[in-house]
């Protein structure tokens, strides 16, 4: 799997949406990753910080789709508000409990995430969210 994976802030949908083709850029405050799907992420990260279930999310819409097509283009969408609310009020400790986990659940479907470096992308998205909220604006993910 190679992925490219930024998370972004941006003040709405149709500024994240001008990413779709060449990515946030400088433009917007991110983070990069890679080699792990960010879509089944942010489902499994929700799942683990509010107990909710991974099939009622996808049910619902989530992750929301805000340019591209989800058919090996590139995509930009957007964490749910009840994602971000709990990353950004989740302490370090839960933050590294969420990432182990997420780990684990990795492991099972045969795709392995080291536990250091799913404890980086949890706690940086964390932190991400947390300026993001301050300057009301909300977080999206490009992926390529």
């Amino acid at each position: 799997m190679s992925i490219i994976v930024k998370f972004f802030v941006a003040p709405d949908d149709t500024s994240a949406g001008l990413a779709l083709q060449t990515g946030p850029g400088r433009a917007f405050e991110s983070l990069s990753f890679g080699n792990f799907d960010p879509e089944e992420a942010v489902l499994e990260w929700e799942c683990l910080l509010t107990g909710g279930s991974f099939d009622d999310l996808l049910e619902a819409g989530e992750p929301r789709i805000v340019a591209g097509q989800d058919n090996d283009g590139c995509v930009v969408f957007a964490l749910s508000p009840c994602l971000s609310t709990a990353l950004a009020d989740a302490g370090h400790a839960r933050l590294r409990e969420v990432a182990a986990s997420w780990t684990r659940l990795r492991a099972e479907d045969g795709e392995v995430i080291g536990t250091e470096i799913a404890d980086v992308i949890v706690g940086e998205l964390a932190a991400l969210v947390s300026s993001a909220r301050r300057q009301n604006q909300g977080v999206y993910c490009w992926v390529a």
